[in-house]
């Protein structure tokens, strides 16, 4: 018998044990069954291996053969990710659809990326000169939003001996480099195992803001490029529509969508919507520079977790590019719920919840592999991965144990409230539970600019705390018991949340504010608030204050468009100082 080839004993759902296994090794993929599908060994124990399956195994029985392909579980990265739409295990959803119709054939087996489509490759280097690994030897334009760099593959570094310009298909010899152990020939396709980190310089303190265009996150709870965040919240409170925001505005080169788990119709929505939209940096539409995964709850349970790894490589392959890339997972809980499928399959003793004992170690796997680096390279390129998870915990309970594990790696929680989303108060992140590690660097960032940021967040912060104790008096003794000045407190807090922390993710104009944006809307409401109490100063009744023709203008300057903001906002902090001088003691 064939010492590359096993055979099944036993098949339990997504698991499947093989006898005569015994020159395998553990995340090794097989080829499972007559109909060749494919697994992974996650188990040795003598010469039976566990297989987690990546594919439906209806009609797969013991004594079929198990195939070793003495390969570990790979993705292939070079020109054609951009636009793809692909499973949790990197086949082209578009290319098996052409071909096969709507369902996924068992077994199917197709080139992740083409190997016909010729791309225009132009050199940066020249015959003669010395390369290291992670170099640039030249380029394609794979979009007009994307430049792909194609790089000196790890372990390579000589003399460029032959580069060749001009049309290639991705298997093409675009250029030949001379080791000490002899001649490597080089092509735009590169394999990587999903499981091992793409290697880099050092990694470096993330600092830069990620901008948004988000108010509430990038005022209140801001995040860093080459950061990492979780967006936990019960069923209905707006996660998946905060992640399409921060994919379609989120100040990245790249975006790398892993639908993992969740519904196919929040994926048809990202498919659907994506080609249509404008990026607001090229003009273009947002496809050109993302790559999609797709594997909904109606795909195989096991490939859930070879989703999220298929993602993080391709966005280091990109980072190693000196991109600064985001990477949205939708959501960590369901991959979790397939690490805990296979853990049970396996009998392994149960944690928390029945979730296995690893799943906090396999969690931070995965979230530290985001961060901002210095890539390979002589040229000291820096790249990032800003990585944002949701977080779906049953009933919204954020003590179960996926949740927890979460909020003990990530930097930024944004704490979504049902109790907001019933209000319609969206983006239903909740001010009075979220946090972010980030703010102080991110308030030295923006204070460069704007001088009064800091001063503006840390007042928006204390009325909004400030409200919360307010309203705990009014529900008890009524709104009578307030003083003039806590009126005004309550006023200026319902105008944050109302007019500032609300946003129309759906509005031509409000979807998406600019950071001076921003800056403008804060010294307006800020200006009011001091405005109110120099005239209660004055002696000045609260009563006066409350239906202000300002107030209104306020309320609608967030619809005003970018090119006219800054001349409205002006002249309506002056109707505001003049509203405010206008008003006599009664």
């Amino acid at each position: 018998m064939d010492k590359n080839i096993g055979k099944i004993v036993k098949v339990s759902g997504p698991l499947v044990v093989a006898s005569g296994m015994k020159s395998a090794q553990v995340y090794d993929v097989v080829l499972v069954g007559d109909k060749h599908i494919i697994g992974e060994i996650i188990e040795l124990r003598d010469d039976l291996a566990s297989i987690q399956v990546y594919e439906e195994t209806a009609g797969v029985g013991p004594g079929e053969p198990v195939v070793l392909t003495k390969e570990p579980l790979s993705v292939e990265l070079g020109p054609g990710l951009i636009e793809s739409i692909y499973d949790g295990i990197q086949r082209p959803l578009s290319n098996i659809f052409d071909e096969y119709g709507s369902f996924i054939p068992v077994g199917v087996q197709t080139d992740k990326l083409s190997r016909s489509k010729k791309w225009d490759f132009k050199a940066e280097v020249k015959v003669g000169e010395s390369v290291v690994a992670g170099d640039i030897l030249g380029f394609v334009n794979e979009t007009p939003a994307v430049k792909h760099f194609i790089l000196v593959p790890p372990g390579i570094e000589g003399e460029v001996v032959k580069i060749a310009e001009g049309e290639h298909t991705i298997v093409d010899h675009i250029a030949t480099i001379k080791t000490k152990n002899g001649e490597e020939h080089i092509t735009m396709l590169q394999k990587w195992p999903v499981r091992k980190k793409r290697p880099y310089v050092t990694k470096k303190a993330p600092k830069e803001a990620m901008v948004t265009g988000q108010r509430v996150i990038d005022t209140l709870f801001p995040i860093a490029s080459g950061g990492i965040a979780a967006i936990p919240g019960p069923f209905g409170s707006g996660k998946t529509v905060v992640q399409h925001q921060l994919a379609k505005w989120a100040d990245a080169d790249l975006i790398v969508y892993i639908g993992c788990g969740e519904r196919g119709n929040e994926m048809t929505d990202v498919l659907h919507e994506f080609p249509r939209l404008i990026d607001p940096k090229t003009g273009l539409s947002l496809m050109n520079r993302t790559v999609l995964i797709a594997n909904t709850s109606n795909m195989p349970v096991a490939a859930r977790e070879a989703s999220m790894y298929t993602g993080i490589t391709i966005a280091e392959y990109f980072r190693d590019m000196g991109y600064k890339v985001a990477i949205m997972a939708d959501s960590t809980s369901r991959w979790a719920e397939a690490l805990r499928e296979m853990s049970s399959r396996l009998e392994e003793m149960p944690g928390e919840e029945g979730y296995p004992a690893y799943l906090a170690s396999r969690l931070s796997d995965f979230y530290e592999r985001a961060g901002v680096v210095e890539t390979l390279g002589s040229q000291k390129r820096l790249g990032s991965i800003t990585a944002i998870g949701a977080v779906s915990p049953p009933g919204g309970d954020t003590s179960e144990p996926v949740s927890q594990a979460t909020l003990r790696i990530v930097k930024v929680f944004w704490g979504l409230s049902a109790s907001l989303a019933y209000k319609r108060h969206f983006p239903a992140i909740d001010w009075l539970r979220s946090y972010s590690l980030y703010d102080e660097d991110i308030i030295r960032f923006h204070t460069a600019t704007f001088p009064n940021w800091k001063e503006y967040v840390a007042l928006f912060k204390d009325l909004l705390q400030d409200e919360a104790a307010l309203l705990e008096i009014v529900r008890l003794v009524g709104i009578d018991s307030l003083s003039q000045r806590d009126r005004v407190k309550l006023h200026t807090a319902q105008m944050i949340r109302e007019d500032y922390l609300h946003q129309n993710a759906f509005h031509a104009i409000d979807t998406y504010t600019s950071i001076d944006k921003q800056y403008g809307m804060l010294d307006l409401i800020i200006t009011w608030y001091h405005s109110a109490n120099e005239a209660l100063d004055r002696g000045i009744e609260y009563k006066q204050m409350e239906n202000l023709a300002v107030n209104e203008r306020i309320g609608h300057i967030k619809y005003v468009s970018e090119d006219k903001f800054s001349e409205e906002a002006k002249t309506l902090k002056y109707a505001v100082i003049a509203a405010f001088n206008g008003l006599k003691e009664d």
